[in-house]
């Protein structure tokens, strides 16, 4: 593992910019294969970490009521691209209505 990134120039910034931070979690990790059960897992943990590191509660809040929910007008607003927009949905807000509804 060289533990370099290669980010293709042809991507827009938001698109850089998810792309870094979503290889930086991989890298923070020492993650090493994508592949397998193992692999599942690290993708899995690394694509929450990065929608919570790119997501601002506060400000997914303001622009779900705005937006209406509207996906991709989410992702234009809080500058990220839809997967992290639709992995914060699934992979933070999902989990947290879970628990506060066994509670």
């Amino acid at each position: 593992m060289s533990g370099l990134i290669i980010i293709h120039r042809a991507m827009n910034y938001t698109m850089k910019r998810c792309t870094l931070a979503h290889e930086l979690v991989h890298w923070a990790h020492g993650d090493d294969t994508c592949r397998g059960v193992a692999g599942n897992r690290m993708e899995h943990r690394t694509r929450r970490q990065t929608a919570m590191l790119l997501v601002d509660p506060l400000e997914y809040a303001q622009a779900e009521q705005v937006y209406d929910g509207d996906v991709f007008r989410i992702a234009a607003e809080l500058d990220v691209t839809k997967q992290v927009v639709e992995d914060y949905r699934d992979m933070v807000l999902a989990p947290m209505r879970d628990q506060q509804m066994a509670i």
